[in-house]
């Protein structure tokens, strides 16, 4: 087969940017930061998703051990407002979900909420307030319940399995290993609002059974390249189960690409996020639902 050169055309997707914007009446907002972090916040307190800013270059993650950068960390956490948070959890282990997470902890004040593997990044780092979770089971941070649900990663899994021993700061792409990936259902107490991250396009059947989200917050990640059937069973398995009415398209920016730099698409060769719109723009269509991409730094309402 002819690998497919270049990559998407963003601006061919712009009508899609549209997101409703909080104002300052809004009591939860949701900002995007690239690939799957998320800062979810009510003006009270905030969690956050994953927390990865670094986004070192395809040479360096290719030939090098990886260091967070304190620079663009803080940068981003400036740019979303950030201080303090009541969380940090991240979607799964793989570098571009978790290499910052524990900085990101260290720097606000956060626990990290996920599971083994995530805690083994933490010791890494010398921090041991990280919670792990029972599946299934909410866990209380600030207003918010966060109940972490089993699912998969998208195949392929390039670093698949757990984290058995704490990540040094400085370690090879392949030491944060998948670990367990989630499906994240944040619960807002004081609103009642609920919100669904799926943060690879991967799907455990019936995992998201008896959940209920009014808006999700979808991985699209390597989505473009699995068989028409697979994007279907992901949707039906993700948004049509927890019957979410907005759905918002995150991890298909290049992650590559520092975010002081236009956002643009993964290449060809990594995902094709021309054939995921094809396809999901068909299946929101058909099932009235709302179907958007985030803009970088944007703080968002979708419930409104």
């Amino acid at each position: 087969m002819r690998l497919k050169l270049g990559r998407p055309d963003l601006a061919a997707y712009r009508g899609f940017c549209d997101v409703p914007a909080a104002s300052k009446a809004t009591e939860l907002s949701v900002t995007w930061a690239g690939v799957t972090t998320l800062l979810i916040d009510d003006g009270v307190s905030a969690v956050l998703t994953d927390g990865f800013f670094s986004r070192p270059g395809l040479l360096t993650v290719a030939t090098c051990p990886l260091r967070s950068s304190r620079r663009r960390i803080e940068s981003g956490l400036e740019r979303l407002g950030v201080q303090r948070l009541a969380a940090v959890t991240p979607v799964h282990t793989h570098y571009d979900h978790a290499m910052d997470s524990a900085v990101v902890a260290d720097l606000t004040g956060a626990r990290i909420i996920g599971g083994s593997s995530a805690a083994q990044i933490a010791a890494g780092h010398g921090l041991y307030r990280a919670d792990i979770v029972t599946p299934g089971e909410p866990v209380t941070a600030g207003n918010y319940d966060i109940t972490l649900i089993e699912g998969h990663h998208c195949p392929p899994d390039r670093f698949p399995g757990a984290i058995t021993a704490p990540v040094a700061p400085s370690a090879r792409a392949s030491a944060y290993r998948c670990g367990e990936a989630w499906s994240t259902m944040v619960a807002h107490r004081p609103t009642g609002r609920r919100l669904l991250i799926v943060g690879s396009a991967g799907y455990l059947p019936g995992a998201l059974s008896g959940y209920r989200a009014d808006v999700a917050y979808l991985g699209v990640g390597q989505l473009g390249l699995q068989p028409a059937e697979y994007l279907v069973e992901y949707w039906s398995q993700t948004v049509r189960t927890v019957g979410a009415r907005r759905v918002v398209l995150i991890h298909w920016d290049d992650f590559f690409r520092p975010l002081d730099k236009p956002l643009r698409a993964l290449p060809f060769a990594a995902d094709d996020l021309d054939a995921t719109m094809a396809v999901l723009t068909g299946l929101a269509e058909r099932d009235g639902v709302a179907l958007h991409l985030p803009t970088l730094w944007h703080r968002a309402d979708p419930w409104r």
